[in-house]
């Protein structure tokens, strides 16, 4: 019986890609995937986070790298083809490439918003359109293919900073994972999750001057350590999740509920 359950929440052999996956959540991802025995790519726009983050996964498992700037579709269909030319089949994809901005209301302009938008929402549907014939490919009728994609709970509740474009782009992404989870339904999963305050770049400055009260203000009083977010990224992979789809999971030790 234990055999039969450890196959189920197992991802040994799977093929994954996940963006933004030289730093913070996207590596916790990936480091994650690395140990549980998968065959990795991670991808951001620096070439050189791209070389580190790759050698430092290979020496737990096997991983490669490839850089793109997935904010224009060229570069989402770019990735998609060395993507298809190393690996004709794709179990999982990880989106979770992304960006944020802060300023006053009066001072978010447009350039703020196309930064955001351009690569948390259509940089998201771009890769995975590309990449629908990878995923198909590797679908099997009680283990479909997976898409992932990182959303926020910024995208559920209002959040404290100005990130008007972000917020907006989250509850984005948690609308088009539903949508995409109908279109591409049997064959591939598409689901998303919604993390609180992790410890990342994105949230450093954060952190740094609010980290203990954010912690206090969270039902589970802490904040998420990376084995949470690969636990999550690593069941939704599974053939445990296998008919789960259109979800959206939040991973936020509870800040969701009170905020």
């Amino acid at each position: 019986m234990s055999d039969v359950y450890e196959e189920l929440f197992s991802v040994r052999g799977k093929t994954v890609v996940v963006t933004g996956g030289t730093r913070g959540i996207g590596y916790m991802i990936a480091e994650g995937y690395v140990r549980a025995g998968a065959t990795v790519y991670v991808s951001s726009r620096k070439a050189e986070a791209v070389a580190v983050a790759e050698a430092s996964l290979s020496k737990l498992g096997t991983c490669a790298g490839i850089p793109a700037d997935l904010s224009t579709e060229a570069e989402c269909r770019r990735l998609a083809g060395e993507v298809a030319r190393r690996a004709p089949q794709l179990d999982v994809l990880v989106n979770n490439a992304g960006a944020t901005w802060g300023a006053p209301i009066d001072e978010y302009d447009e350039a703020a918003w196309r930064r955001v938008l351009d690569l948390n929402v259509k940089g998201l549907f771009h890769l995975t359109k590309f990449l629908r014939p990878q995923l198909e490919a590797a679908s099997m009728p009680d283990d479909p293919a997976r898409v992932i994609n990182i959303g926020s709970i910024d995208g559920i509740q209002v959040p404290l900073l100005e990130t008007y474009a972000y917020s907006a782009s989250k509850a984005a992404v948690h609308q088009l994972t539903r949508h995409l989870a109908k279109r591409l339904a049997p064959k591939v999963t598409v689901n998303a999750i919604a993390p609180g305050p992790f410890e990342s770049k994105m949230m450093a400055a954060t952190l740094a001057a609010a980290g203990d009260a954010i912690a206090e203000s969270a039902p589970m009083k802490r904040i998420g350590k990376p084995s949470d977010m690969a636990g999550i990224a690593l069941y939704l992979a599974s053939p445990a999740a296998s008919y789960v789809t259109g979800a959206i999971i939040p991973v936020d030790g509870g800040i969701a509920t009170v905020g």
